[in-house]
Order: C-alpha cells, then structure tokens, then sequence
C-alpha cells in the first residue's frame, strides 16, 4: 500500500490520545448513554470501540500476517465495565502498546492492515496513522453526543491527512476529499461527518 510521503508518527499519537482523554475526562459527569453524534452506538460504547481501534494495529502488525487478520479473539473492550476515567487508562495503554510494536518492527515488515473490502498489507510507519484515524474520527462523534468540544491540532490533522491520502480511506470506503486548507475539516467532510452544503 501506498502512503503519503508525510509521516503522522508515534509522537502526533501521543498528543492525539492526550486531547482525547482531556475532553472525555471534561466530560466524565455527562450522560453517555446518549447516541455518539449522528451515530446509533452510545458515547460510552463508541468511545470502547475507539480505544479498541487503537490496539487493533498493534495486534495486525505484531502478527506479521499478510493474508488476513489474526483470529486470536482478543477483546480488549471494556463493555458494561466502561467508564470515561477507565477508557483513558485504556487508551493510555492501547497508544504505548501500539508504539512499542511500530518501533520493535523491522522497516520492512509487512501485516495486513485493511480487511475487508480489499486485504490490503503495509509497513509499519502505516498502523499509527491507521489508529490515529478512527481515534480522532469517533473521539469527535463522542464529543458531540457529549457537547464537548473536539478538533485535531491543524498541523497533526494535516500531517495525517497527508500520510494517508493516498490510502483505502479515500479510494475504498469514502469519497475523496476536497482538499481546502482545513484538514480537520477535510477529514470530518471525506468521512461524511461534516456537510457544508
């Protein structure tokens, strides 16, 4: 698979899961039972699913299967135990967990890192910015079912829309975007979050 030639690292993650925790934590006294933004998963169950698309790569790429995922039926989700305090404490682990195997990785491992629609395999320098993705992307469907305000730093939005433009994320499951100068704005449009009509 081929990546932009901007890197979204294992730093810009950090700063990602620290914005995060922050506005979940603002919220930790709201309702999360209410539906994620435009989504019908509560926050607190989209906020699980977030966390657990943070570990997911790390399990993807410490596999090194190139042929599908690996079936080792690991469920880090918190389920009916969830709470905001817990998930940061897991999403804290789920992003150090992540970056110990990047950096343990041989530059050229591959594992598959998309599946379905298209098993599509990648190096290692790709399964942050894989995370990272849907991290800020359901962050911010939580933070709006919350009324909590929640936007990407522009440079890391940027440095993550140009690491992964030229991925499935635009090619496969969304429409391409229309790049505008906001990347934030450019991820939240391409994933049919934000409708400026």
């Amino acid at each position: 698979m081929e990546s932009g030639s901007v890197t979204f690292t294992v730093d810009d993650l950090f700063g990602l899961c620290e914005l995060v925790s922050e506005a979940w934590l603002s919220a930790a006294d709201a309702d999360w039972s209410v539906n994620a933004g435009t989504v019908d998963w509560s926050c607190l169950h989209t906020a699980d699913h977030a966390v657990d698309c943070v570990y997911a790569p790390a399990f993807f790429l410490a596999s090194r299967r190139t042929d599908r995922y690996p079936q080792i039926g690991l469920d880090l989700t918190l389920g009916d135990r969830a709470t905001p305090e817990l998930l940061v404490e897991s999403l804290g682990i789920a992003s150090h967990l992540l970056a110990g195997v990047v950096r343990d990785a041989p530059p050229d491992t591959e594992a598959v890192i998309f599946s379905p629609p298209r098993l599509l395999t990648a190096g290692p320098r790709d399964f942050v910015p894989r995370a990272a993705l849907e991290l800020a992307l359901h962050a911010h469907d939580v933070c709006l079912g919350l009324g909590v305000p929640f936007e990407m730093d522009p440079e890391s939005a940027r440095r993550l829309v140009e690491h992964t433009l030229p991925w499935l994320m635009w090619t496969v499951i969304w429409d391409p975007p229309t790049l505008t100068g906001d990347p934030w704005g450019d991820l939240l449009r391409a994933s049919g979050r934000l409708n400026d009509s």
